[in-house]
């Protein structure tokens, strides 16, 4: 009986054992699974929100293109583009005023680039160049030195260099072709930095988060995941768009660190449910929180196809009497559209729900457009609708 017990009893703890180890596996494969799925959803602040100071600037200039093969500006045409050649020639010692130009070689141009924060002197930045008179192309122009100003009318750097242009313009006496858009090109580090933007983050005391898209959900959900992380409370949300954070005193490496450790805290941003309906693409966006009260919906449009098709009459052949005449045969068609139903849908659907009921009315996307339209005029859409 004993010896039994002992061949019998190990076997099913073994089987025991297994099983509870199958168990476990499964749960920890459910955990990572929901982990996972729960991190894909989530996003790091430093994509939903920016700190206070970390921003570009927009800098702007006017400037002449030069050496382009007849395709520049008709200086008849384009006063501003004589004045300013003149005005150039002048300064480099040429004497001009009052002669008569016929260049077609020069275009008048607008510069236009990006500061990058915290950009130090002698730092290159690309710059664009757009044509401002009549000019044909750029192609293989080199831009003349342009001081580039900010808002503030200071120049923060200047742009000079060749330009590389990705379109072409070619024609003749019968016809043209135009590739891209030879008008306009950029310049690959064509500008260097002359100015530096005063901002020291180091001294920084108290810092300003703004958000890219405001929401109070998400920004105390920022405010929550900041001050977990430092486990005090030093930071709280002000309005939907700004979450302000104190710096906590002797932090290591300051508010620098501080904001590199912040910036990759995984947070889930809410969002109002909204449609976005671009009306001349016919593209529509639906977010995940859009629902819909309980709504039937027809769809369906009256069709009359009118053909004409005339036939001639003619005589028989070798008759004396008779002649050739024009009868009318006319074809109408009514297409009522009598298969399509009216489709029901319940309380609250859901973003896929409501896909599948429109697209099993046959419905494409101009009416969609106009369905959702409808909905929304009835109360029964709860989401805002934004038309592009």
């Amino acid at each position: 009986m004993t010896s039994r017990q002992r061949i019998v009893f190990p076997a099913t703890r073994s089987g025991l054992q297994r099983a509870l180890s199958g168990v476990s596996a499964a749960i920890l494969g459910l955990a990572v699974l929901t982990a996972a799925v729960s991190a894909s959803a989530q996003s790091r602040i430093k994509d939903v929100a920016d700190f206070e100071g970390v921003r570009e600037n927009l800098l702007v200039g006017y400037g002449l293109v030069v050496g382009l093969n007849g395709s520049g500006d008709t200086l008849t045409n384009s006063q501003f583009t004589q004045q300013s050649l003149v005005g150039m020639l002048e300064r480099l010692g040429v004497k001009t005023l009052g002669a008569n130009l016929k260049t077609a070689n020069v275009a008048a141009v607008m510069v236009t680039s990006t500061l990058p924060p915290f950009a130090r002197q002698g730092t290159r930045i690309d710059v664009t160049v757009s044509a401002l008179g009549d000019a044909k192309s750029l192609l293989g122009g080199t831009l003349l030195v342009t001081p580039m100003v900010g808002a503030d009318g200071e120049v923060y750097s200047v742009a000079q260099g060749q330009l590389a242009v990705g379109g072409f313009s070619a024609q003749g006496n019968a016809g043209s072709v135009t590739k891209g858009v030879p008008t306009s090109g950029r310049i690959p580090n064509g500008a260097i930095v002359e100015r530096e933007l005063l901002f020291d983050m180091s001294r920084l005391s108290n810092i300003r988060i703004s958000l890219r898209n405001p929401d109070l959900t998400t920004a105390r959900r920022i405010s929550q995941a900041i001050n977990g992380f430092l486990r005090l409370d030093a930071s709280y949300s002000v309005d939907p768009g700004t979450v302000k954070l104190t710096v906590p005193n002797g932090y290591p490496g300051g508010p620098v660190a501080l904001l590199t450790d912040i910036e990759q805290l995984r947070i889930r941003p809410d969002q109002v449910a909204r449609v976005v309906i671009d009306e001349q693409s016919g593209v529509i966006v639906m977010g995940e929180n859009v629902r819909i009260s309980t709504v039937a919906i027809a769809q369906g449009n009256l069709t009359i196809r009118i053909t004409e098709t005339p036939q001639v009459s003619q005589p028989n052949p070798f008759a004396n009497t008779g002649t050739t005449q024009t009868v009318d045969r006319t074809t109408i068609e009514i297409d009522e559209e009598a298969d399509r139903k009216m489709a029901v849908l319940p309380s609250s659907v859901s973003l896929q729900e409501l896909v599948n009921g429109l697209n099993a009315l046959g419905v494409g996307p101009r009416d969609m457009i106009t369905i959702l339209q409808t909905i929304k005029a009835s109360g029964a859409l709860q989401a805002e609708i934004e038309v592009m």
